[in-house]
C-alpha cells in the first residue's frame, strides 16, 4: 500500500520494517535536526502481496491476469472509512483505501499484452503498466471496484509522489531499477517533486535525484540525455557504474585489485560525461552523478551468527565486491571525493563491522563500539570542511601511479596505487603565488608547501602500504590552504522539518490496533480526528497551519501531550494557525474538529513546522503511544468496552488514567469497572447506567457531566449501587411532581438541579435544599409543553439523572 507508511493495520501488523509512521517521521526530523538530508529509495515498477493476510481476494481469474504472478493483481487497502476488521474476502473487497489496483494496471493487459523485456517483465511481483491504456475494473470484485480512466496509473503515481513529499519532507530521491518503467514517467514525476508541489515542499533545482541504471559509461550518458531531452534540464543523474567498473579490466575495481600495476591515468576518462548541470539563471552548478566504490548490489557477504563475514554471495553481486580492508580502497575513496558528483559512502566501507563480532550489538552513538575507518572519516571531513565541490574540476596530472585533481582554488587531491613508493608531481594550480598548502590528510604532518609564480607547486603523497606511514594516511593526500584545521562545516540543510497530513476518509485507519490517525472531519459533530504526531524539541517553536476544504466552515485545531493535556489551539474559518513552543522534548499530537456542530463534513490539510532533537537517547526513543486512555468514539458507539472507541485501542484498566473529551456518542458504562484517575473535560458527558459502579481510586476531576447512581472515589463517600438515591413521583392532587431521596444526608445538603429537554437543552438551573428544589421545579413545569424531560441532580458525590414525563 503506497499510502501506508506504518499507520494502518494491514496484513496482521501496523508497523513496517522502518517502524510505525510516527517512527519514520521522527527519524526524518531528527536527521534534519543534524543537517542531514533524507533520500527516499522509491520503487515504482513492481508490487506484490495482493489479497488479505490469507491471500483472499487478491487473485483475478481473468486470463490476462493469470499470465503472470499467479493472477494476484487485485490490490485493496484499509483506510479510515473501511478499516480491516477481518481477513475475509468480503472485507478485503470492501476496502476503499487510495490507489486501488486491478489486473488491467499491470503487464499483461488487454491493451498491452506484453510480458518480456525491461519494461514488461514481472521481476518482483506484478509489473506496473504506465501506458494511458492500462486501466479498467477487476473482473470479479463485488465490493469496491471503482471506475478508472485513461492514464490512471501515471496520474495516481504522480499524486502519490506529491503526497509523499509533503507528508514526509524527504529531500530527494533514489529511483530503483529505472530501466523497468518509462523515462517520460520519471521526467514527469521528477519535475513535479522539484517544482509541482507547494514551495515549502518543492525540491527545487538542486534536489538530489539519482537513478539506478546499471550499464556502461555510454549507456549511462544516453539515459541521462534521454531524460534531459524534453525540458533541457538534467533532471536525473545516475550511479557511475562506468567509473566503478564491473571487473578488474578498468575503473576503481581494476585499480584496487591491480595491485599496483593499474594505470591511474585512465580513471578520469572512465567516469560519466553527464555529471553536472548548470542553471544559468541562478549561476548554479548541481552535481548529478554518484560515484561509488561499493553498494548494496555489489556487496553481498555471507555472515555468521555474530555478523562476521564468512564468504560472499558472488552469484547475486552485479559486479564483484571490494573488500573493505583492502588498503587501496582508501585510494578509491579519495578519487570519488575528488571527481565531480555526489560521492556515496557505503556503510560497510565506513564502519568496520565485518570481523569484530559487533554488527548486532554495537551502540551507534559510541565511536569505540561502532568503529569507523579513519581514512574515510578523514576524507569526509576534508570534503565538507574544505568545500571541494565549489571549485571547478581540473585534472592537473596523470601517470601510471598518480593522478592529481584540483578543485579550483579549493584543494588539490592526490591519489596513488603504489604500494611502497612516494609519489610527487609539479603542477600548475589556480592558487595565488605565496599560498601555503597543508596536507589535510595528515600524511605529511605539519609540512607546508608554498605556491610559486603562476600557481606552480610540487605536491606529493605517501604510498598505500600502512606499515610505511603508521601515523598517517595511505594512498592519498589533500593539499589546501593552511589555517582550516577547525571543524567549520555548516550543513546547508536547515534543521526544521515541515510535514503535512492530509485528512481524508480514504487515508489513515481507525482500526483500534492502528495508530488511529486520519479521516475527514465528520459532519454535524464536534468529534475530533487525530492528524498525526510530531517529536518536538523543547524550546523550539512549532507552527501548525490548517488548510480547510471549505473556507466558510470553521475548524478547530489543538496540540496535545501524550497525557491528553491541551497545549495550544486555534479556531476559525479559512486557513488557521496555532503556535506553541514546548517546554519539554516529547511527542505532541495534532487533533482537528469542527468549530461548529452544524458544519458539513470536510477534508483538511494539517501542515506542521517544527524541530526535532539532534539526539534520541536510546535505540527506539520515547514511544509515541499515549500515557492515558482517551475516549474518541471512533467506532461511533457509546460502548466503554469497545476497543475501537479509544485512541490506539487503549481501553481502560485499573491502573489507567482516563480522559473523556466532548465527543458524541458519549461513553456509557454498563458494568462495574475500576480505574485510577478520571478527567471529564468541559462539555463532555460520562453516563453510568443504573445498577453499575465506576470506581476511581485516585484523582477525579469533573469539568463536564457525570450521569449515574454509583461513582466511588476515595475523596468522596460511597454511593451504593443498589440504592435509588433519588426518585420522582407524581403528585396525585395536582399537575406537580415530588423529588425524593433515600439517603438522609442529601436531605440537608445544598444541591443543584437542572431541567433538561429531551434534545439536551437546559431550561433551568436551580440550587438549594431538597424542598427548595421541589418548589422551584414545580414552578417551571406548568410553562413547559407536554413531553419527555430530564432532571439532573448534582451532589458533592455524583450526578444523578432522572426521566420526567409531563402530561
Amino acid at each position: 500500500d503506497h499510502y501506508d507508511l506504518g499507520d494502518k493495520r494491514q496484513k496482521g501488523q501496523t508497523g513496517t520494517k522502518m517502524g510505525t509512521k510516527d517512527d519514520l517521521l521522527r527519524m526524518i526530523a531528527v536527521l534534519h535536526a543534524n543537517g542531514i538530508e533524507v533520500i527516499e529509495d522509491v520503487v515504482l515498477n513492481h508490487l506484490q502481496g495482493a489479497g488479505s493476510q490469507t491471500n483472499q481476494g487478491g487473485q483475478d481469474p481473468n486470463s490476462f491476469s493469470m499470465a503472470s504472478s499467479g493472477g494476484y493483481k487485485t490490490f485493496r487497502y484499509s483506510c479510515w472509512e473501511t478499516p480491516g476488521t477481518s481477513e475475509s474476502l468480503d472485507n478485503y473487497w470492501s476496502r476503499k483505501g487510495r490507489w486501488p489496483k486491478n489486473f488491467t494496471n499491470f503487464h499483461p493487459n488487454p491493451a498491452n499484452n506484453c510480458t518480456t523485456g525491461d519494461i514488461c517483465e514481472a521481476f518482483f511481483g506484478p509489473d506496473i503498466d504506465f501506458l494511458p491504456t492500462a486501466f479498467g475494473p477487476a473482473s470479479n470484485v463485488t465490493g469496491f471496484n471503482p471506475a478508472q480512466s485513461s492514464g490512471y496509473m501515471r496520474n495516481q503515481g504522480r499524486d502519490w509522489m506529491m503526497w509523499l513529499k509533503k507528508q514526509t519532507d524527504f529531500d530527494g530521491y533514489r529511483w530503483d531499477a529505472v530501466k523497468h518503467f518509462p523515462i517520460d514517467v520519471q521526467e514527469d514525476y521528477s519535475w513535479n517533486m522539484k517544482y509541482g508541489v507547494p514551495d515549502w515542499a518543492a525540491g527545487g533545482a538542486a534536489m538530489f535525484n539519482v537513478a539506478e541504471w546499471v550499464g556502461s559509461k555510454s549507456a549511462l550518458d544516453a539515459y541521462v540525455q534521454n531524460i534531459q531531452n524534453p525540458t533541457g534540464e538534467m533532471m536525473m543523474g545516475t550511479f557511475d557504474f562506468g567509473l566503478r567498473a564491473f571487473d578488474n579490466s578498468g575503473g576503481l575495481y581494476g585499480m584496487v585489485y591491480g595491485m599496483g600495476g593499474f594505470n591511474m591515468a585512465t580513471l578520469p576518462g572512465a567516469q560519466q560525461e553527464k555529471r553536472v548541470h548548470y542553471y544559468a539563471l541562478d549561476n548554479l552548478y548541481v552535481h548529478r552523478t554518484v560515484p561509488f566504490v561499493n553498494n548494496h548490489d555489489t556487496f553481498r557477504p555471507q555472515l555468521n551468527a555474530q555478523g562476521n563475514y564468512t564468504g560472499w554471495n558472488t552469484g547475486s553481486e552485479l559486479s564483484a565486491h571490494i573488500e573493505p580492508n583492502e588498503p587501496r580502497m582508501n585510494t578509491a575513496y579519495a578519487v570519488i571525493m575528488a571527481l565531480d558528483g555526489n560521492p556515496q559512502i557505503f556503510f560497510e566501507d565506513l564502519f568496520d563491522i565485518g570481523y569484530n563480532s559487533d554488527r548486532y550489538n554495537h551502540d551507534p552513538k559510541d565511536t569505540a563500539s561502532l568503529k569507523a575507518r579513519a581514512d574515510i572519516v578523514n576524507l569526509v571531513w576534508c570534503h565538507q570542511n574544505l568545500n571541494f565541490k565549489d571549485g571547478a574540476y581540473l585534472v592537473r596530472h596523470t601517470s601510471a601511479d598518480l593522478i592529481v585533481i584540483e578543485r579550483s582554488a579549493k584543494a588539490v587531491i592526490c591519489a596513488t596505487d603504489s604500494w611502497a613508493t612516494d609519489q610527487s608531481a609539479t603542477i600548475t594550480t589556480n592558487f595565488a603565488a605565496g599560498t601555503q598548502l597543508r596536507d589535510y590528510s595528515g600524511a605529511h604532518g605539519n609540512e607546508l608547501l608554498t605556491v610559486g609564480a603562476g600557481g606552480a607547486v610540487t605536491v606529493k603523497t605517501k604510498p598505500v602500504n600502512p606499515a610505511l606511514n603508521p601515523a598517517g594516511r595511505h594512498g592519498y593526500a589533500v593539499w589546501a590552504p593552511d589555517g582550516q584545521l577547525t571543524n567549520n562545516y555548516q550543513p546547508p540543510r536547515a534543521p526544521e522539518t515541515t510535514q503535512e497530513w492530509e485528512m481524508a476518509d480514504d487515508l489513515g485507519d481507525r482500526q483500534f490496533q492502528s495508530l488511529t490517525q486520519g479521516g475527514a472531519i465528520p459532519a454535524n459533530s464536534l468529534n475530533y480526528r487525530i492528524a498525526g504526531k510530531i517529536y518536538a524539541e523543547a524550546g523550539k517553536p512549532i507552527t501548525c497551519i490548517v488548510y480547510p476544504q471549505l473556507a466558510t466552515a470553521p475548524l478547530w485545531v489543538g496540540l496535545y501531550t501524550r497525557s491528553g493535556q491541551l497545549l495550544a489551539s486555534a479556531e476559525g474559518a479559512g486557513t488557521l494557525q496555532a503556535n506553541y513552543t514546548p517546554t519539554e522534548t516529547d511527542w505532541i499530537a495534532i487533533k482537528v474538529r469542527q468549530a461548529q456542530p452544524t458544519n458539513p463534513g470536510q477534508k483538511c490539510w494539517v501542515n506542521v513546522t517544527y524541530t526535532a532533537p539532534k539526539v534520541v537517547t536510546n535505540a527506539v526513543g520515547t514511544p509515541a503511544t499515549n500515557t492515558v486512555s482517551i475516549f474518541a468514539g471512533f467506532n461511533g458507539t457509546s460502548a466503554w468496552t469497545e476497543l475501537g472507541n479509544w485512541e490506539q485501542g487503549m481501553i481502560p484498566n485499573p491502573s489507567s488514567t482516563v480522559v473523556i473529551p466532548n465527543v458524541q456518542p458519549s461513553p456509557v458504562i454498563n458494568g462495574n469497572y475500576t480505574i485510577k484517575n478520571l478527567y471529564v473535560e468541559a462539555g463532555a458527558t460520562l453516563t453510568i447506567n443504573e445498577g453499575f459502579c465506576l470506581t476511581v481510586t485516585d484523582t477525579l476531576v469533573n469539568n463536564g457531566t457525570i450521569i449515574g447512581a454509583c461513582l466511588i472515589n476515595s475523596d468522596h463517600d460511597i454511593v451504593p449501587a443498589q440504592a435509588a438515591a433519588f426518585s420522582l413521583e407524581p403528585n396525585p392532587t395536582s399537575n406537580h411532581v415530588s423529588l425524593h431521596t433515600s439517603i438522609d444526608k442529601f436531605l440537608h445538603q445544598q444541591l443543584s438541579l437542572q431541567l433538561i429537554t429531551a434534545d439536551g437543552r437546559t431550561l433551568a438551573t436551580i440550587s438549594g435544599k431538597l424542598d427548595d428544589l421541589n418548589a422551584a421545579l414545580n414552578n417551571q413545569l406548568p410553562a413547559q409543553p407536554p413531553g419527555i424531560y430530564f432532571v439532573r441532580i448534582f451532589t458533592t458525590d455524583a450526578v444523578f439523572t432522572l426521566p420526567l414525563v409531563k402530561q
